[in-house]
């Protein structure tokens, strides 16, 4: 009974001592040269110029609410697409409906503006 879960045993030990290996490797033997632009933080590819709590673009919201939904639409299209000759016309129904609720809310987003920059 044991032996049967001897490969899995084997596969995680050589997945961790691999993942550890690797980062040990890269950790004695990389180059540690610290300067300035290295050591200053930052995010968006320039310093903080502001407070943290200073108010945010309602388009960058906007911006994460539009992957969201193209994310949601692939993520429940392609179980439906491998199924869909056995819904039938309430599978067609409930999908239509779906995609629907998705272009109401891009449409939302495209007369918000969140598509377009300065």
């Amino acid at each position: 009974m044991i032996e049967n879960y001897i490969p899995i045993l084997v596969f995680i030990i050589l997945g961790l001592g691999l993942g550890v290996g690797l980062e040990l490797a890269g950790f004695i033997l990389g180059k540690n040269k610290p300067d300035d632009a290295k050591n200053a933080p930052f995010e968006c590819g320039f310093d903080a110029f502001e407070d943290a709590r200073m108010k945010f673009d309602v388009r960058f919201y906007l911006v994460a609410i539009l992957f969201i939904i193209f994310d949601l639409e692939i993520a429940f299209l392609f179980p439906w697409a491998v199924v869909f000759d056995e819904l039938g016309w309430f599978g067609v129904i409930s999908m239509a409906v779906f995609l629907g609720l998705l272009v109401v809310g891009f449409i939302y987003e495209w007369k918000k503006g969140a598509l377009e920059w300065e």
